[in-house]
């Protein structure tokens, strides 16, 4: 980052953890608290969702995939927004909009289900978007840290949806209740996030002009976008459908519920680590390898339906999940020189990563639908796993956008 890309409260080599800093990090991690939670909350609680709606597993995949094409729609205007309103706006006015969508999908109709959903979507892409830049913003000495502080929070509550969703609506809460539960969260972080107000300012992101060399036109680009993509595929297919090919397999459902959120804890280390050490690696390439073998290992299990050591599986696949996004994330930021940068490669890779990440969820209910099972789907599993290896392999080569 140049030391005139933008004047920041923050721009010293050393964190101050006290006063407006610490303000600033706590808002950070509870807006990523909110990110994941209401979206995990779905897939172990499909079929309840299912059976008192009446609709089918393409629906029901819908659901997912919803979010995925709002995220693909809304994500290269979030840095537009955030300039005409100011960063700390932008977020706190998308929070409150995500409380919305919280409720009306919680209502009970499938008219609100849907709606609600959608504008769950719209506003959890400002936070996909928008974080990195703000962290390559304000922290530009230790986006690593706060990388690993944001991807944590996110992967934990996400873990912690997951495990929960179902006890909750197999009880007198039902599945509604089960759907609002993060909206506790989201309301502490509007509390939180107050305070970032003061210093909200309806100005760009950077002071410096862009490139005349159009970001579509550089294989980084594409690279990460591919990255993004199907790294978002593999997590919102597993968050749709793992515990339903779980309970195909004999599994009680609340066990089904439990190993994905088994899954999603066991991205946690890997969520906190990999940006910290990815961000002094010149190339990264030895992480995509680790990652690209936990996947291959793990999805191989599931498909073998070996579940017997289905733990086993969903830890080595938690890990290549916390590894590959946290890398995902940190390619923003690597692999430009300043905030508006990663702010435009965010926006752009998110948007064209999530809608084709919107295409798994509702192609393997298809493919469940169209065969009677889960193994047709299951090996796509391991075709996405190889062609991610290639895009991240591609994007961990140490070169800018520009």
């Amino acid at each position: 980052m140049t030391t005139n890309d933008h004047s920041t409260s923050f721009p010293s080599k050393k964190i101050s953890w006290k006063g407006t800093t610490l303000l600033l990090v706590f808002g950070v991690i509870f807006i990523a608290s909110t990110l994941r939670m209401p979206l995990t909350v779905v897939g172990p609680i499909i079929s309840f969702i299912r059976e008192d709606l009446g609709i089918s597993n393409v629906l029901a995949g819908f659901l997912t995939t919803i979010p995925l094409l709002a995220f693909a729609v809304i994500s290269p205007f979030a840095p537009v927004v955030a300039r005409k309103l100011g960063l700390e706006l932008t977020l706190f006015l998308s929070t409150f909009l995500l409380a919305l969508g919280i409720v009306l999908r919680s209502l009970g109709t499938t008219e609100l289900l849907l709606l609600g959903t959608v504008l769950i979507g719209v506003a959890i892409s400002f936070g996909n978007v928008l974080i990195p830049g703000l962290l390559k913003l304000k922290f530009p000495y230790h986006v690593g840290l706060l990388m690993a502080f944001f991807t944590m929070s996110m992967n934990f509550t996400a873990g912690l949806g997951a495990g929960i969703s179902y006890p909750i609506a197999n009880s007198s809460l039902g599945w509604q209740g089960a759907l609002s539960i993060a909206l506790i969260l989201v309301l502490i972080t509007i509390l939180i996030w107050i305070p970032q107000l003061k210093s909200n300012k309806p100005e760009p992101v950077t002071t410096s002009k862009k490139t005349s060399t159009p970001l579509w036109k550089s294989p980084v680009t594409w690279a990460v976008t591919g990255a993004m993509g199907l790294q978002s595929l593999l997590f919102y297919t597993t968050a749709a459908w793992i515990p339903e090919i779980y309970i195909a397999q004999g599994l009680a459902p609340d066990k089904a519920g439990w190993m994905f959120s088994i899954m999603q804890f066991s991205q946690v280390p890997m969520a906190l680590a990999v940006p910290i050490i990815a961000g002094k690696m010149t190339s990264q390439r030895p992480l995509v390898l680790m990652f690209t073998s936990f996947y291959l290992v793990g999805f191989v299990g599931v498909v073998m339906e070996w579940t017997s050591l289905g733990v086993l599986w969903m830890v080595l696949l938690g890990l290549a999940g916390g590894s590959s996004f946290a890398l995902a994330m940190m390619f923003f930021t690597l692999r430009t020189r300043t905030a508006f940068e990663a702010a435009d490669l965010s926006g752009f890779a998110q948007s064209l990563g999530y809608l084709f990440a919107a295409i798994g969820p509702i192609l393997f209910g298809y493919l469940h639908d169209l065969f009677g099972g889960w193994n047709i789907a299951g090996w796509l599993f391991v075709v996405v796993a190889m062609l991610l290896f290639f895009c991240s392999m591609r994007a961990s080569k140490d070169e800018y956008v520009h």
